[in-house]
């Protein structure tokens, strides 16, 4: 089991949405309802937007309008 979730947790950080496809049946079967949640809602940042606009400025990413608006929503960062 400790290969999954460090395949996994990896998967939930990785801005590729097929590597988050991969990570999220993962986090299903081996960890509790929490961290699927968790997991699931990096899946859906990534599918919006291809990556994850809370790291934009640290690497020097310039953010849209729609970044931007998402980052002021409560509950947007992890």
């Amino acid at each position: 089991m400790g290969f999954r979730f460090r395949r996994s947790a990896r998967g939930m950080h990785a801005e590729e949405l097929a590597v988050q496809d991969e990570a999220l049946p993962l986090f299903e079967r081996f960890s509790d309802s929490r961290t699927v949640d968790v997991a699931s809602r990096h899946r859906d940042v990534i599918a919006r937007f291809g990556r994850f606009p809370h790291r934009n400025a640290a690497l020097g990413r310039i953010s849209n309008a729609e970044e931007l608006g998402f980052l002021q929503t409560p509950g947007s960062r992890f």
